[in-house]
């Protein structure tokens, strides 16, 4: 039987066999369409890339206030269609590690504190400018400039100095740092004519895509840029386009109908019947990513950390991750590391629903009356069901948690990092130290929960510099401890990326990094013939 539809998912993508009669048979023989619909995507992936098209993803994560500024990048619209038209020197791979790109390789001093990035030639921008090591200097500098609002400023702060030098850029560290490649790889770090400091909101870059349209909170188009230097590898549509769909059901909907293609954020509570839907695959894989409750620890009534403790102990982890996620992930512990890291330190007591030691803290806190939660249905897949499940848990242990449902457009423009006790998200970074330092240093633009600790920023910085990897896990766990059980954030559950594909869409790979292939799915994927 096997081997029956393997020839027969070959000649799909040979264009030999139509999709229907292949589901017919597949059917016949007892197989389901979610098996024979991976069939199909692997043979499609074996067959190789088709080019031309028009392929669309229907997305949640889009606002009228996103700019294509890669500095100011908070959600998935924005920065997946920057992956449509820029490129950094180094990308994380969809197994966690690093392959060159506008670099073509690098290497590193032997005490990790001057790394060389010798830079790709004969490559363009789309304004036809060729990109130089110079545009590289350039970039870095503007995002590590110390009035910058970019979230990589965090990282490049700790940078001496970056330099041109012939065809290469220098960097000089302050303190030693393994992990560099993956700092340079952060996706704010898009390479701009001169770094984008005539014009960061242009939107040239040297990506597969050229930027055609741009309305923020309404669609992103982006057509095949011609000259691009890995032609065989990316851009394989002659467009893109994302469409901005905030609600769940429209978005599902939307790919049911084939007005788009592929969709993220599927919600984890209709995951069963998506799957029954003909000509559509569900996307899941495990990763780093998690949903947080996010209480500002420098603002009234959040400055007190018995209040914060209580908040913590009031949450019902386990109830959570079935009935908002049904399973498709785990239980958080108030951190935003996990055992996904390589240098986790799986020893920490997992903390547990326990209303009586919330109702000890809250009393010992002093405050009285409700706690306002601001959520949305925009912060998460499911937020507003978990916001009043955690109203429920709460009650039982005396505590009244207000929640405020907030418009979709604008709520990370104007609730998270403002309001002091809000629901987010976070994908996860390649490494403890990008998680820890892109939103609990000091200097960290997201800081969200206004977490500033000396003491915590020291442990960061010696791990970041540790070589040895015993010592620096052992960093990492200190410094884990200390924010959960003092810092503002509240880690219920890490969740799975859950996205979903009609069965026109080939190349698919799964992205242990975030949703939509780490958001390539535009750049990588083709549609079949």
């Amino acid at each position: 039987m096997s081997n029956e539809l393997e020839y027969l998912s070959r000649r799909v993508a040979a264009g030999k066999l139509n999709r229907r009669d292949f589901l017919g048979r597949a059917t016949a023989l007892g197989v389901s369409v979610a098996f024979a619909n991976t069939l199909l995507s692997d043979a499609a992936r074996a067959e190789g890339p088709v080019k031309g098209g028009v392929l669309k993803a229907g997305m949640q994560g889009g606002a009228a206030t996103d700019s294509l500024d890669p500095a100011l990048w908070a959600s998935q619209v924005p920065y997946t269609f920057g992956r449509c038209w820029g490129e950094q020197m180094v990308e994380v791979t969809p197994t966690g590690g690093i392959e060159p790109k506008l670099a073509e390789s690098y290497e590193a001093s032997d005490d990790a504190k001057t790394w060389t990035f010798k830079i790709r030639k004969g490559v363009t921008f789309h304004n036809g400018k060729e990109m130089t090591p110079e545009d590289i200097v350039a970039t870095l500098e503007r995002h590590g400039d110390k009035n910058s609002k970019s979230a990589a400023l965090a990282f490049i702060s700790e940078f001496d100095s970056v330099k041109a030098d012939g065809g290469n850029v220098v960097i000089k560290l302050k303190e030693p740092n393994a992990d560099l490649p993956y700092v340079v790889a952060d996706y704010h770090l898009m390479i701009q004519p001169n770094g984008g400091k005539d014009n960061a909101t242009a939107g040239i870059g040297t990506g597969p895509y050229k930027v055609v349209t741009n309305e923020p909170g309404v669609r992103h188009v982006g057509a095949r840029h011609e000259g691009h230097w890995d032609q065989a590898r990316r851009g394989h549509a002659d467009q893109v386009e994302i469409i901005v769909i905030n609600d769940a059901t429209a978005r599902t909907s939307a790919l049911q109908g084939g007005q788009v293609h592929m969709i993220n954020r599927v919600e984890p509570k209709i995951v069963s019947l998506v799957k029954r839907v003909p000509g559509v695959t569900i996307r899941n894989v495990a990763g780093k990513g998690h949903y947080v409750f996010i209480a500002h620890c420098n603002t009234a009534p959040f400055d007190n950390n018995d209040l914060r403790l209580a908040l913590k102990y009031a949450v019902d982890r386990e109830e959570m991750v079935q009935k908002i996620l049904g399973g498709y992930g785990t239980v958080g512990n108030d951190m935003p590391a996990s055992k996904a890291y390589a240098l986790f330190s799986d020893d920490i007591e997992q903390r547990k629903y326990d209303p009586d030691k919330a109702k000890f803290h809250f009393k010992k806190s002093g405050h009285s009356g409700p706690v306002l939660l601001r959520t949305s249905d925009v912060a998460f897949p499911g937020a507003v069901d978990a916001a009043q499940l955690y109203q429920q848990s709460a009650a039982k242990a005396g505590i009244q948690i207000e929640v405020k449902r907030e418009p979709g457009d604008g709520y990370w423009s104007e609730v998270w990092n403002k309001q002091p006790f809000s629901m987010s998200y976070w994908t996860g970074r390649p490494t403890q130290d990008q998680v820890y330092s892109i939103a609990y240093l000091k200097n960290a633009e997201w800081n969200d929960t206004r977490f500033f600790r000396d003491d915590f920023d020291k442990l960061i910085l010696q791990a970041r510099s540790e070589l040895d990897s015993a010592k620096r896990k052992a960093l990492y766990r200190q410094a884990g401890v200390m924010l959960r059980d003092e810092g503002g954030v509240i880690v219920p559950m890490f969740n799975d990326y859950i996205d979903a594909t009609s069965a026109k869409v080939g190349g698919w790979v799964d992205d242990v990094n975030s949703e939509l292939m780490n958001g390539h799915a535009l750049t990588k994927c083709w549609l079949q013939a």
